[in-house]
């Protein structure tokens, strides 16, 4: 299978002995990415304490195609787990941004979660963009559900 070429940098403060993004399986869709603290971070990682936010950073920077995005999602162990998830999931990094790739980790569980330097946070999808054209009208065409608002599909619940 081939697909587009991500160019890698690392940032200045990054581990270079963190690992890559890498797919998991033969099959996986996303790429793990990994906690890669500054040095004076790095033995003691981060608490995440339940409600909070953090930006942690992966050490690197990313050139993507033009025509392309990456996505950064959750991993569905550690919100499973622990209840860490993305506050701006899925996140999106334009083809036109140079700077370093942070991932914005939210805790929605109960209890406080120890990000260490290395751990896999998030995974990142690489996907094509269709930029759309926006044009005014005076109307629009008529469907099923016309103006029905959230939940109109149908079905219970």
């Amino acid at each position: 299978m081939t697909g587009p070429i991500i160019n890698i940098a690392y940032t200045v403060d990054a581990d270079r002995t963190v690992p890559l993004p890498s797919y998991e399986t033969a099959g996986a869709a996303g790429a793990d990415i990994r906690a890669n603290f500054p040095k004076d971070q790095r033995d003691a990682g981060l608490s995440l304490f339940p409600g909070a936010r953090v930006l942690v950073p992966t050490g690197l920077r990313l050139a993507i195609p033009a025509g392309y995005e990456v996505q950064i999602r959750p991993r569905s162990g550690l919100a499973l787990k622990h209840g860490v998830t993305l506050a701006n999931a899925p996140g999106t990094i334009d083809s036109d941004y140079r700077g370093a790739l942070g991932v914005i980790l939210l805790n929605s569980g109960d209890a406080a979660v120890q990000i260490s330097h290395g751990d896999r946070i998030a995974q990142m999808v690489v996907a094509p963009v269709v930029m759309a054209r926006f044009v005014v009208v005076e109307t629009l065409d008529d469907t099923a559900r016309g103006t029905g608002g959230f939940g109109s599909t149908g079905g219970h619940g």
